[in-house]
């Protein structure tokens, strides 16, 4: 998914001069209009996040360039936006789509975390049998990682403690 929004960022900026512009945390970045595209939040790894007051979109740091008002990139905050409301309806297509009676589940640390007893999508009524037994969950707990796995965005710990919270238990046994 990471992969993807980076493969369209690309795509979009791949004009964007080849100067790369280091960014710091709370810098403004400006779009091909000259118009703010949002601020930087984070810089690590190569990829600038850029809050756009909607989204954090992802951008490598060398498609970001020095224009007259500053950093900037060959896109409009319109065009990342647009890019990133694909993104997460993807992602969410996704997600919705594996959310089903029957569905293997494994944490957010990648360790088996039960499978869903009951999905009612309309309601936003997720139930997943966990070894410590049943936890409520909702539709936005949920993601498709990178290798197709439904994942819960919780550490087992934390599902062992939610159902040993539910059932009134303890979570000694729980590991993992």
């Amino acid at each position: 998914m990471k992969s993807m929004k980076l493969v369209m960022m690309a795509a979009l900026l791949a004009s964007t001069p080849a100067v790369t512009f280091a960014q710091d945390v709370g810098a403004t970045v400006f779009g091909n209009d000259g118009k703010a595209i949002g601020t930087v939040e984070a810089n690590a790894n190569g990829i600038v996040t850029i809050d756009t007051g909607k989204h954090k979109a992802p951008i490598p740091a060398d498609l970001i360039g020095a224009g007259e008002a500053g950093p900037s990139i060959n896109a409009t905050k319109e065009q990342i936006d647009a890019m990133m409301d694909e993104q997460v309806a993807q992602a969410n297509a996704a997600r919705d789509a594996a959310l089903v009676a029957g569905a293997a589940v494994i944490s957010a640390n990648g360790n088996p975390a039960g499978t869903l007893a009951s999905v009612d999508l309309a309601a936003d009524a997720i139930i997943l049998e966990s070894p410590e037994g049943p936890v409520a969950l909702k539709k936005e707990h949920f993601a498709v990682n990178a290798e197709g796995k439904l994942m819960a965005l919780f550490t087992r710990e934390q599902i062992a403690s939610a159902a040993a919270s539910a059932s009134g238990g303890s979570t000694d046994g729980a590991s993992e």
